[in-house]
């Protein structure tokens, strides 16, 4: 098993039924679809999963699930972040037991004033709780959506005091002047970027690879940019395409629908509202991935 998210990973949508719950079928063919694109592996429940709209039971019952439909344990990694840091020990013992070891870790985030110390605390607080070996966390770093960064120092003592269980960092903050600095202050750690347009340079200034929303629906263009292809205008072009909406979630899940000719990936959960159709952009998105990426 790896011991860390390295390559091509995809933050992966979350299919719904028309009750609601996780669609376990419709998510393990979508991982499939994903592995034949070239993909390393997939994360449930990050951001572009709707994570924070699921519980611990709900994770782990669709962990077990894809592991049923023949998803191997060293391709999926789980968002394991909650404002309760019980949750997160929960979670996170819940998948070890399953043989998964890769885990999204975000800071509590609701408390918008907490300081350095005490977000290392609340990371050290499910890591000492856990106290498992097989863990390889991934400290997940999205100020922009969760209110609370993760200080580059905070990363590097972590780092420092357990090894190897904290094994990577996922920088989705889109600011390219962090992931440098996530660099320079954590060097042993595995950084990832969740910025498309990023993946490219980032590869070039030793980070690991990908974990990414677009690549649900441009897979091609994605693995693209990690080979080194000359396609990051077209990568930036179809992030706008998506970014550029009221609801990103909701638009690459309408997206989906249309490409592959299924209604129910436009279900999302609420406080998000369904799109009815997402053929226009899907058009915009085949228009950038035609003539096929060399």
């Amino acid at each position: 098993m790896t011991e860390a998210i390295r390559g091509f990973w995809v933050a992966a949508a979350t299919p719904l039924t028309s009750e609601g719950g996780v669609d376990h079928a419709r998510l393990a063919a979508h991982a499939q679809r994903l592995f034949g694109k070239g993909v390393d592996g997939v994360v449930l429940f990050g951001t572009t999963g709707e994570g924070t709209s699921f519980n611990v039971a709900e994770r782990v019952a669709t962990v077990e699930a894809l592991l049923k439909a023949g998803v191997a344990a060293e391709r999926i990694g789980i968002g394991g972040g909650f404002p309760a840091i019980s949750d997160s020990i929960a979670l996170t013992r819940g998948v070890l037991g399953l043989g998964l070891r890769h885990v999204l870790l975000l800071p509590p985030y609701f408390d918008r004033s907490v300081t350095p110390e005490g977000i290392e605390d609340a990371f050290a607080a499910v890591i000492d709780a856990v106290a498992d070996e097989r863990l390889r966390a991934t400290l997940y770093h999205i100020p922009q959506v969760s209110g609370v960064a993760i200080p580059t120092s905070v990363a590097a003592n972590l780092r420092n005091r357990y090894g190897k269980l904290v094994a990577g960092l996922k920088d989705s903050s889109g600011d390219f002047k962090q992931f440098l600095a996530f660099r320079a202050a954590a060097p042993e750690l595995a950084i990832t970027v969740g910025n498309e347009a990023d993946i490219a340079r980032a590869i070039a200034q030793g980070g690991a690879g990908t974990i990414c929303g677009m690549a649900n629906v441009v897979p091609e263009l994605v693995k693209g940019m990690i080979d080194g292809a000359d396609v990051e205008a077209r990568m930036q072009a179809a992030v706008d395409i998506v970014v550029k909406t009221p609801s990103f979630l909701a638009t690459l899940k309408a997206i989906l629908a249309a490409q592959t000719g299924d209604a129910g990936w436009l279900r999302v959960r609420p406080p998000l509202r369904a799109l009815s159709d997402g053929a226009a952009p899907k058009r915009k998105l085949d228009e950038l991935t035609s003539p096929a990426i060399a």
